[in-house]
């Protein structure tokens, strides 16, 4: 269960194209970050099942597989979650969507072979070099194996933004984001209507006439809108869906007023009030209704709240990738991770021209330890839970403070690295690798000294409840 946001290029301060998502799903669920190299003169199969996943898929392994990465599910290292390329594709997968039940009495998911999740990233980054390709490359595979599961995927490069989304089992749209406006999703098909004649959108060849065939769509009735005809639309959606759709949307544009229960009929589209920054980004995928009724985590913990919100305590990472097409792609790609909640982690940035990430990062299992640099962060926020009015402050201003202070490093590295390039390529790249990795080892450290510091004052508070000292001494 996850939450997304796309922004188009001219919707943004700098121009860059963002994409943020939560994955949600097991506060347990340790996740790593993995650089996959580029192999040449392979032959076999990816298989789904070799590697302790979800179903049977399986599909062609590249003959040459280009260099990506990915932030993988401990256990099976899939489930990737987000990663680029060498070549400048990105993609962030999946949004969990739901089709309608009668679609799918029509067209079930192919749960014993289909694609999932689990495998989205390592069919397509290896492989594809743009967004529209990572499309369609998906999209035929749906068509041809089917979809194990409803999914939303998003796809990013230099030039374009795109989002996927599966109507059932054999049956995909997808659009490419307004450069000017911004896409909200939380665990709902959202897309709308569909032109075949648009550019701008693609889709199975049968959307339209499957959709009529078996009654989920009238033509008399007027043009096709794609999430009307095949996705899910019931109460479900008007308590955990619709108020993180609605808040997302209030959030960008304040004067916009809308019943929190009316998801379907939200935009699918929305032109921001103000541009849209990579700090806005961030603060959504924090968001927990703060200062309303619907807040769970204010002076008693609710986990009872209907309304739920997009930073939960089960999130496993938060992310934002960020694209700056007028940058060289070393520096222009950057996805900024939060391991475990967001609201009480710090988003760390991964430069695309990363070579290689501390051990640490490999690391972690479904048990607490000491070294794995999720279980660092996951520390702290299981701490701070004991107590959020108290020690949430504490955390959020430490890692305000880094963020804003990174944030300034940043630009003055990058200044330095467009300098630099320009006459020593591998001297720019060696200092890029250096900084980043400066900042992973003092984002550790900085998590590391949370929980010091909120052990001790818990120390301090379970002593002043339970003392037993006597009248004039404590011995």
């Amino acid at each position: 269960m996850c939450t997304t946001i796309i922004v188009g290029e001219h919707a943004t301060v700098d121009g860059s194209f963002l994409v943020a998502r939560s994955a949600d799903s097991s506060s347990l669920k340790a996740q790593h970050f993995v650089i996959h190299p580029a192999v040449t003169g392979q032959s076999g199969v990816y298989s789904c099942k070799a590697h302790g996943g979800v179903n049977d898929f399986s599909y062609p392994l590249p003959e040459n597989a280009m260099r990506y990465t990915t932030v993988p599910n401990w256990k099976t290292q899939l489930h990737g979650a987000v990663g680029f390329n060498e070549a400048g594709l990105g993609l962030t997968g999946t949004e969990s969507i739901f089709a309608s039940d009668e679609a799918l009495s029509f067209d079930p998911y192919n749960k014993v072979s289909g694609i999932t999740e689990d495998d989205i990233p390592n069919v397509i980054l290896p492989r594809c070099r743009t967004a529209k390709e990572g499309v369609l490359l998906l999209g035929k595979i749906i068509e041809t194996q089917g979809a194990g599961e409803g999914f939303g995927v998003a796809f990013v490069d230099q030039h374009d933004v795109w989002y996927l989304e599966t109507g059932s089992g054999h049956q995909w749209m997808a659009e490419r984001i307004p450069a000017d406006s911004y896409f909200a999703s939380g665990n709902q098909g959202r897309l709308g209507f569909y032109d075949p004649k648009n550019e701008n959108q693609l889709a199975s060849p049968t959307l339209v006439s499957f959709a009529a065939e078996k009654g989920l769509y009238d033509p008399a009735k007027g043009p096709f809108h794609f999430s009307a005809a095949y996705t899910r639309d019931d109460g479900r959606d008007r308590v955990y869906n619709d108020p993180r759709v609605w808040i997302m949307q209030k959030i960008l544009n304040p004067s916009i007023e809308q019943p929190v229960d009316d998801g379907r009929n939200f935009a699918v589209y929305l032109k921001p009030e103000k541009k849209i920054s990579l700090a806005d980004m961030k603060a959504i995928m924090r968001d927990h209704y703060e200062g309303t009724e619907h807040d769970p985590y204010g002076e008693n913990l609710n986990g009872a709240e209907p309304w739920r919100p997009i930073s939960v305590f089960r999130t496993y990472e938060a992310h934002v990738m960020e694209v700056r097409p007028n940058l060289p792609l070393a520096i222009g790609e950057v996805v900024h991770v939060a391991f475990g909640m967001a609201d009480l982690s710090v988003f760390v940035p991964f430069y695309h021209g990363l070579e290689s990430v501390p051990e640490q990062y490999g690391l972690g299992t479904d048990h607490c330890d000491n070294r794995s640099v999720y279980w660092k962060y996951r520390k702290v926020q299981t701490l701070a839970m004991t107590n959020y009015p108290k020690f949430a402050p504490i955390v959020k201003k430490a890692y305000g403070d880094f963020e804003a202070t990174i944030d300034e490093e940043r630009r003055q590295f990058e200044a330095r690295y467009l300098e630099l390039v320009k006459t020593d390529e591998k001297a720019a790249n060696a200092e890029l690798n250096r900084f980043n990795l400066s900042i992973l080892a003092r984002a550790e450290a900085i998590a590391e000294n949370l929980q010091n510091e909120i052990l001790t004052q818990m120390t301090a508070d379970t002593e002043e409840r339970i003392v037993f000292k006597n009248n004039k001494s404590k011995d």
